[in-house]
């Protein structure tokens, strides 16, 4: 399996705490978001569940938007994360670490039980 195979269902768990890290790193709109997600590894997200993420994030307060003009075409809505989308992505790469750490705990071949 490679990253671009990943099951719909571990993709939409992560993309939370992926969105809130990209956008922490430089305000984007939903295409470039998209792409940087494509770069890192999640595959192709479409736009169908992109977008209704971004604005759950935004009606949640983690994330903030500005209308931009786009050079030689239509604008585009840029998003920010908000100090509280920091707190919430600082928050998620805690559990999220534990999460994992635990999951991988349970899925090891050789566990110790009794």
């Amino acid at each position: 399996m490679t990253s671009t195979d990943w099951p719909g269902e571990w993709v939409r768990a992560a993309l939370p705490g992926a969105v809130l890290a990209l956008v922490s790193e430089e305000d984007a709109y939903g295409y470039l978001i998209a792409q940087r997600l494509a770069t890192a590894g999640f595959g192709t997200i479409k736009g169908s569940t992109l977008y209704p993420l971004l604005a759950r994030l935004e009606q949640d307060g983690v994330l903030a938007s500005t209308w931009q003009d786009g050079s030689g075409g239509p604008g585009r809505k840029y998003y920010s994360i908000t100090d509280a989308g920091r707190h919430r992505l600082q928050e998620h790469r805690r559990f999220w670490q534990d999460f994992t750490t635990t999951t991988a705990a349970v899925l090891a071949e050789k566990r110790n039980t009794r």
